[in-house]
């Protein structure tokens, strides 16, 4: 199926070694289709997914909401996801 967006996204995962304590960050990607949204490792179904939001942090980002049926899951974004969202909106009025 045809990719309709993709959003980047940030993950900070903290490491410990002999040095101390330290952030990795990893680059990754949400790609929305007309039947679903995929993170790294999860897959939502587009019928449970029933919103997004985007709150601002700072000037160098904000967090991304995905509000699913089984909860909500939060996404640490450095780009606005203006797009991301307007796309989803309109697939999600198409199905409805």
């Amino acid at each position: 199926m045809k990719r309709l967006a993709e959003q980047p996204y940030v993950k900070m995962e903290r490491e410990i070694g002999l040095t101390g304590q330290h952030y990795v960050e990893e680059n990754r990607r949400l790609y929305l289709y007309a039947d679903r949204i995929v993170s790294r490792h999860h897959v939502f179904p587009i019928e449970k997914v029933w919103d997004m939001s985007y709150r601002p942090v700072s000037d160098d980002g904000g967090l991304l909401y995905l509000h699913t049926s089984e909860g909500v899951h939060v996404y640490t974004l450095k780009e606005s996801p203006e797009h991301f969202i307007e796309v989803f909106r309109q697939a999600i009025k198409k199905q409805r």
